[in-house]
């Protein structure tokens, strides 16, 4: 809160007093009248000559008037009554003497009276004004902080009991639910167990849906204006907060039934279509007679290949099932990331024209599980692949980056908006593939469940002109030695 706020120091709304100057005020008015009195007494004897009874009324009259504005009403009346018995004491003839000896030295007096009044009153009247106004204006910066606590949501409740405890001066306030557990709270209750309990919000019922405790202070009657609008804010927050986690649910739910459909949509397709053509090879086998050995060999050839399409995608389904139930087994070696790249090259049977290698010879190996990881790249490889076009190879090129070295797999093509990007990694997604032929849309969920489990990164950039490119980051086997041999040396 920047310096020219109304609320105090310490965030507690300032209060309006019936005597807006204060007591301190009040004695310093009196202060000044009791010790600044004398020493213009003195000073006026020093000055003093037969003409000058016109200055010193109006020097005294001066007094007056600073005593008004600075302690108000009653140290004015009384340096009012001060000068004037002073005056007439030792300035006015007969001096030495309290003699009202003239009617103009009593109407004297009583102006000198009268304007210590106004000026008194008017000095009150500014001052209960301004703490007024300073009290309004902490009014909007509190109702401005409990407006935007509603608005922006979270940890809303727990926001508005602390602005409400310390713009009350409260020693503790506490948010408690109908079933009696503690929503939010902030201070500690007073010892004795008394407070104040406000309901807040209503049910469909008119029952109250929470209670607020006010402890160790009474809230006065301008306060109370402010306690309604947090009263009715809390109402509204808890109904955000019930509408978020209502909310959360709902969205957890559909993504558990869109996770669903999926699935049931990719079993349908991609498991029954191999399936279909190992029944067909075998049943044909069995059924025919006579077949020639080409016929034979091709029918055996087609089970084989369907059996193990198969068997690919239902090992699929179980990994990424251990990589989301935080059960993968993984052993790490040094690994290196050239000989990496080029089995799964042999994996793919990608020709040299379809992938350009920008491989660093002199990296250190990896430290990351060698099956795993050629898993990974075989699976970024096929999908840069599928998406690079025609007469653009796909490069894959490895570099250090610290104590990290890098795989990357860049394509081309369409490439994937940034708002995708990491939608992508989400089971059964298929990057719009609308095809049949592309799997269960596993394999990028795969890649970075397998990269994070070797302690490593899969990250998507954008190709510059275009495309998609797939950054796989894990610790370089130097590197994770020698963290773990200054570990070693911190532990002994």
């Amino acid at each position: 809160m920047s310096s020219g706020s109304g609320l105090g120091a310490l965030g507690i709304l300032p209060r309006v007093a019936r005597d807006a100057l204060g007591w301190r005020r009040q004695a310093a008015g009196f202060a000044v009248a009791l010790i600044v009195g004398p020493l213009l007494t003195w000073m006026l004897l020093l000055l003093r000559s037969p003409e000058s009874i016109t200055a010193e009324v109006l020097w005294y009259q001066l007094l007056v008037v600073v005593v008004a504005l600075i302690g108000g009403l009653f140290p004015a009346v009384f340096a009012a009554v001060l000068s004037g018995l002073t005056l007439d004491l030792l300035f006015v003839a007969p001096q030495f003497s309290i003699t009202v000896a003239h009617p103009l030295h009593a109407v004297a007096l009583a102006l000198y009276v009268v304007i210590a009044v106004l000026v008194g009153l008017i000095v009150s009247v500014a001052a209960r004004r301004g703490r007024a106004a300073v009290r309004a204006t902490a009014e909007a910066e509190l109702l401005v902080s409990v407006a935007g606590n509603v608005l922006r949501g979270e940890h809303a409740v727990q926001a508005l009991i602390s602005r409400a405890r310390e713009a009350f001066g409260l020693s503790g306030v506490r948010l408690v639910s109908r079933s009696g557990e503690v929503i939010a709270a902030d201070g500690e209750p007073v010892r004795d167990g008394r407070f104040t309990s406000v309901d807040v919000g209503r049910d469909a019922h008119g029952a109250p849906e929470a209670v607020l405790e006010l402890h160790g202070g009474l809230i006065d009657a301008p306060a109370r204006r402010l306690l309604e609008v947090i009263v009715a804010q809390l109402g509204a927050a808890i109904e955000h907060t019930d509408l978020s986690a209502s909310a959360q649910r709902a969205e957890a739910l559909a993504e558990t039934d869109q996770v669903r459909s999926a699935l049931l949509s990719a079993l349908s397709h991609d498991l029954r279509r191999p399936l279909a053509s190992a029944m067909a090879a075998v049943g044909g086998l069995r059924a025919a007679h006579g077949l020639s050995p080409a016929d034979r060999d091709e029918l055996l050839a087609t089970a084989d290949e369907s059996l193990a399409t198969l068997s690919t995608l239902i090992t699929d389904l179980l990994d990424v099932s251990r990589v989301e139930a935080g059960v993968l087994a993984v052993s790490l070696s040094d690994t290196d990331a050239e000989n990496t790249v080029l089995a799964a090259l042999d994996e793919l049977a990608l020709p040299p024209s379809e992938v350009e290698l920008q491989l660093d010879p002199t990296l250190a190996p990896l430290r990351a599980d060698p099956v795993l990881l050629q898993r990974v790249i075989v699976n970024l490889l096929a999908n840069a692949h599928r998406h690079a076009p025609e007469g653009r190879p796909v490069v894959v090129s490895t570099a250090r980056r610290g104590g990290y070295g890098e795989i990357r797999v860049i394509d081309h093509g369409l490439g994937v908006p940034a708002v995708k990007q990491e939608r992508m990694f989400a089971p059964f997604q298929r990057l719009g593939d609308t095809d049949n032929n592309t799997g269960l849309g596993l394999g990028l969920a795969l890649s970075k469940g397998f990269t994070e489990g070797m302690s490593g990164t899969l990250i998507p950039e954008q190709t510059p002109g275009g495309g998609l490119t797939m950054v796989v980051s894990l610790p370089l086997a130097a590197a994770s030695s020698s963290r773990s041999a200054s570990r070693g040396e911190d532990t002994e």
